[in-house]
This record gives structure tokens, sequence and C-alpha cells, in this order.
């Protein structure tokens, strides 16, 4: 019985390995947009960053993540295992829309980059309950870009599915 769970257990790490590294993993754990761009449906977002103004000054992690080093992966794993459940599902959005507590931490990181703007143009607004995106919404993002997709923000989504 011990030996069998001892096979068992090697298939399963070795299939998983196997899954690892067939799947190139490791560029997941790095910074480059276009380990984040490796989806269809994120095609819209990284053309509108690679044409916006952040293109050269921001990478997809530095906004949408935490940037102590354990949150940050924390993040990452938990969006890279929602990312592949639904992909493995078939359960693929046309859309993908940031989470609620990715907007927390995209606004963190706007007033991290930030401070000193949002210091002389916040006053008092810190805690208004709005985002910066909220009318900022095409800066770190940009334009439309080459996408065939249409820009996020001329589509009107059923409130249930508003923030996937």
């Amino acid at each position: 019985m011990k030996l069998s769970l001892v096979f068992g257990l090697a298939a399963l790490l070795i299939a998983f390995g196997f899954g690892l590294y067939t799947g190139d993993a490791a560029q997941y754990l790095g910074s480059d947009p276009a380990a984040c761009n490796n989806c269809h449906v994120m095609d819209a977002q990284y053309e509108g960053w690679a044409h916006g103004a952040h293109a050269h000054r921001a990478k997809c992690i530095d906004c949408h993540a935490p940037h102590a080093l354990i949150p940050k992966y924390l993040v990452k794993a938990q969006s890279g295992i929602n990312d592949l459940y639904h992909f493995a599902l078939g359960l693929v959005p046309e859309q993908i829309h940031a989470k609620p507590e990715t907007d927390k931490i995209i606004q963190a990181n706007c007033i991290r980059c930030h401070q000193e703007t949002v210091s002389m143009v916040a006053d008092g607004q810190a805690g208004s309950g709005r985002f910066c995106f909220d009318c900022h919404r095409t800066v770190a993002h940009g334009p439309r870009g080459i996408s065939l997709l249409p820009y996020p923000a001329q589509i009107q989504l059923p409130v249930a599915n508003a923030r996937e």
C-alpha cells in the first residue's frame, strides 16, 4: 500500500513538473508584459498599455500587484489560479475587468508613484471613495490601440458581470 502511494505521488509530481515545463510557467514569475498578453482576452489591455503613457515607465505588475515581495507573489498566484480555472473550464470572458481587491491595489500604486501630485491636487479627496482611474481611465492603458476588440469603456455590461 505504501509503495503504491509513493509511486502515485511521484507520478503526480512528474506530471505537475511536466505541465509547468511545457506551459513555460517560469515566465509568469517575472514582470514581462508579454506574459500577461498570452491570452487573447488581454489584447485590448496590452495594446492600450503599449500605446499609452505608462508603457515606458511601468509594467503590468507595477500597477496590478503590490510591491512587497510576498504579497506580490500571493496576488500573482491567486490570479494565475483564477486564470487557469477559467481557461481549463472554457469559461474565459470576452472582456476582463479588475476585481474590487485589484482596484484597491491599483489605487495604492497610483498614489505611491504619483504621491506628490496627489498631495497637491487631491487635498481632502483621499477618502472620497473614488479611484484615480475613475477619471484617468485611459492614462495607463491609453486609447484603444490597434486591437480589434472594443474598448471596455464603450461597452455597457450587465451589472452582474461588470466586475469579474
